[in-house]
């Protein structure tokens, strides 16, 4: 992968998804950083096997803008829970199995101003993940090795603001493993291809699908989606419109 050209083309796709800085030195900033996030994920993947992805420039396509494409959606997510429910603190993110960092690196290499859990129970994926955050100097990351499941209870109020999953088995399994850390404010996020009727239906009693959002990944012609969760504990919020690609089910 030639340097100049992945902080071309990383440029532009962040252009595309509105979420490039308008600081020229930010713009360098962020840029060099995702690229050195790809050379280290492709160096450690020779040895590791973090990814089935071999060649860097898929690399850049298929995780790091295929990441930042659910970021503007995300973003908007949060900030409207954060206008229900005031917060004293930076916001924290939960990045459930997060294996090479995605989408929880490549988010925070984003957003500077949140605060990030990658959460990763294979030590070797979690040492990667702590090498990436001291060579990115990303300190905005934190990683924990262990389960989910594992992770305290959090106090009433200081629950995540966001939990998001990338490519992390089932739903249900998914809704099964977060649940006694979502709280009201928190947003539940799945990165999906798509969402097949078995797993709409698997979900447990008190979840439920509030959207599944289409995401245009830049330089990728395949089929991506966000899906939102929503636990009865939210059920008294109000939800936003309907979409083209499916509401709650």
């Amino acid at each position: 992968m030639q340097r100049e050209a992945a902080a071309l083309r990383v440029r532009a796709a962040l252009a595309t998804l509105a979420v490039l800085p308008s600081d020229e030195a930010e713009q360098r900033a962020l840029t060099d950083k995702l690229v050195d996030f790809v050379a280290l994920l492709a160096r450690w993947n020779r040895a590791y096997n973090l990814t089935a992805v071999r060649d860097p420039d898929a690399m850049l396509v298929q995780h790091v803008f295929d990441s930042a494409a659910i970021a503007p959606v995300l973003r908007a997510r949060l900030e409207a829970k954060a206008g229900a429910h005031p917060r004293r603190r930076r916001p924290r993110v939960v990045d459930v199995g997060s294996g090479g960092g995605l989408p929880g690196v490549v988010l925070a290499v984003l957003w500077p101003d949140v605060d990030f859990l990658l959460v990763e129970p294979v030590g070797k994926k979690a040492a990667f993940l702590r090498q990436v955050a001291a060579e990115l100097a990303l300190t905005n990351v934190e990683v924990c090795q262990q389960r989910v499941e594992a992770l305290p209870l959090p106090a009433a109020g200081e629950g995540p603001d966001a939990i998001v999953c990338r490519a992390f088995a089932s739903l249900g399994d998914y809704a099964r493993a977060i649940a006694p850390l979502v709280q009201a404010h928190t947003v539940v996020a799945a990165m999906k291809a798509a969402v097949r009727d078995e797993e709409a239906s698997g979900l447990d009693q008190g979840w439920s699908i509030e959207a599944v959002l289409p995401v245009e990944v830049p330089e990728l012609d395949a089929r991506r989606t966000l899906v939102l969760l929503q636990h009865e504990h939210d059920a008294t919020q109000t939800k936003p419109a309907a979409n083209a690609e499916g509401e709650g089910r």
